[in-house]
């Protein structure tokens, strides 16, 4: 690995994450994202660096992109393992937030207090008030909300006495044809 200024690798560090966390909507995010940089908008300051078995630190309202991939949180937590590739990470926030267009540019958008990413395993987790919106498809809500990238397969689940809640949108049905315009009738005497 070629040396980076601290600030350049934490970001680097993250581009696996945002793709994974890309995915993690059920939707296919979109594509050309991948293709480019990931950039840190904001952080008030960070911890660490991208080194076998570490962990990076981003603090205070985080915001990072890759093209239309945005995520935010108050903080992010990137774990590097021993081949220095990124194999979790975790943002928290009030809320941690997601939000992406697909390629056929509808947008979702997930929320939760905690999103944790296995990138090893592909497996997105969203944990405390966790919603996801997909537009033009629908929306799950729950305490918890766990996404198989690989097989596209979620669950939901809630705890106490709340209950997951879900909204499936119906097929966007052809609009009826106009009716046809009333025939005037007008007599002649």
């Amino acid at each position: 690995m070629t040396s980076m200024p601290r600030s350049r690798r934490a970001s680097a560090s993250l581009a696996a994450l945002l793709i994974g966390l890309a995915t993690a909507s059920g939707a296919q995010a979109k594509q050309s994202d991948r293709d480019l940089p990931v950039q840190v908008d904001h952080a008030d300051h960070f911890d660490g660096f991208a080194k076998p078995n570490s962990i990076t630190t981003l603090h205070g309202a985080v915001r990072l992109s890759q093209g239309t991939l945005k995520i935010s949180g108050n903080e992010a937590k990137v774990y590097v393992d021993a081949d220095q590739a990124v194999s979790r990470v975790v943002i928290t926030g009030t809320p941690a937030h997601i939000e992406q267009l697909d390629d056929s540019g509808n947008l979702m958008k997930g929320d939760a207090a905690t999103l944790d990413y296995d990138n090893e395993k592909g497996i997105a987790v969203l944990t405390g008030n966790a919603s996801v919106v997909q537009q033009g498809r629908g929306e799950a809500h729950g305490d918890k909300l766990t996404y198989d990238t690989k097989t596209s397969e979620m669950t939901g689940e809630s705890g106490g006495s709340s209950q997951v809640h879900l909204i499936f949108q119906p097929k966007k049905r052809p609009a009826a044809p106009a009716a046809p315009a009333p025939a005037s009738s007008t007599q002649q005497p």
